[in-house]
């Protein structure tokens, strides 16, 4: 499913994850390996007709990863200890975008958008969504959580702190 899919199917939390990717600029993709062992990186993204992108340098290990086996894992940074915001993650299938004029369509909206654009090889790829989460931390040590999956409504749910663990 694509971003704009998930927002019509999950407005909310589409909008408090895109805030959330916006506010930092990067976010955190999680691979798979040949071997099977997991990597986390960095990484760029754009949002660009109804699509959630992610840009890559050319031959890039996560890129490599993704072109070996498309499942991935996204998550907003975090960028203090109390995770100020929260916390969204995406999980899904990275679709290499090999249309060459969607790619040049994508090249002058990120320019305009952002100044700056690739002039050499990279690898683009298009999310497929598959399941969202956000997590809100309280002062109390309670948790917010929201879920999606396709064909549900979102699932809210409080998670309480016991003094020794979460209990939903």
């Amino acid at each position: 499913m694509n971003w704009a899919s998930f927002a019509s199917a999950a407005a909310d939390l589409a909008q408090r994850g895109r805030a959330l990717f916006e506010r930092v600029g990067v976010l955190f993709i999680g691979t798979l390996r040949k071997d099977g062992s997991p990597r986390v990186s960095g990484c760029e993204f754009f949002f660009f007709e109804d699509d959630l992108y992610l840009g890559m340098m050319w031959q890039s290990r996560k890129a490599l990863d993704l072109l070996c086996d498309p499942r991935c894992y996204l998550q907003s940074a975090v960028t203090d200890r109390n995770v100020t915001g929260g916390e969204f993650k995406l999980r899904g299938r990275a679709i290499e975008v090999s249309d060459t004029n969607k790619i040049e369509r994508y090249c002058r909206a990120l320019k305009q958008a952002t100044g700056w654009a690739p002039e050499g090889p990279f690898h683009l790829f298009a999310i497929d969504i598959d399941g969202a989460a956000f997590i809100e931390y309280r002062q109390t040590g309670d948790q917010l959580l929201i879920e999606w999956r396709p064909g549900a409504p979102p699932e809210e749910r409080l998670r309480k702190w016991t003094g020794s663990g979460l209990v939903d």
